[in-house]
């Protein structure tokens, strides 16, 4: 079986998010694409984040009916900062048939050669990489195994959508009906910095 791991914040999912897992669950024939809310993003420790709950919760209303997209809470419970490098180490461990596929934007590539254990990561999975508006897929260390995929470039990001809701703007559009309705229910963004 070929899983592809889509982790981030997802603080709110939106479309851009959403394209990226199904081209590459499309072109790399990939059997389940998992999306792996963080809990504690390691880059991310000062800044507020949404509760897991409501993130997991969102990714969800998003996948809703795509039988190959699933949300992962294997981050959920583990302490500390939630590096890629243990999270993979625990899906091994739970799906030891899977060839797994780490699926990456390629501003995160930009940063993967200073991540946590980036070589023992690179022997559990291909990394999988899609151009994002600004970073293009750059070129990485022979040892990496990298597959680059083509993906429309919507210039969408949790960061704006935040501020768009924390100023009462318009969230139509970038992100699933389902969750913008959700973020409106709960009042997610509305009182907190826009980071």
């Amino acid at each position: 079986m070929r899983v592809g791991v889509f982790g981030g914040s997802f603080d709110p999912v939106h479309w851009a998010h959403l394209v990226i897992a199904e081209q590459a669950r499309e072109q790399v024939a990939l059997d389940r694409v998992l999306f792996v809310p963080a809990a504690r993003p390691p880059h991310k420790q000062t800044q507020p984040l949404s509760t897991f709950a409501h993130r997991a919760t969102m990714l969800r209303l998003a996948i809703a009916g795509h039988l190959a997209f699933e949300v992962s809470e294997v981050e959920k419970d583990r302490p500390g900062p939630s590096y890629t490098v243990a999270t993979l180490e625990d899906l091994r461990r739970c799906h030891p048939e899977a060839d797994l596929f780490l699926i990456l934007g390629g501003d995160s590539l930009r940063d993967f050669p200073n991540w946590r254990e980036p070589e023992r990561i690179a022997s559990m999975a291909t990394l999988v990489a899609a151009p994002r508006p600004g970073y293009l897929v750059q070129s990485l260390p022979n040892w990496v195994r990298l597959q680059e995929i083509q993906v429309p470039l919507l210039e969408i990001s949790s960061t704006d959508i935040r501020k768009r809701v924390a100023s009462g703007r318009s969230i139509r559009y970038l992100v699933p009906r389902a969750v913008e309705c959700y973020i409106e229910a709960h009042g997610l963004y509305r009182n907190t910095p826009a980071v």
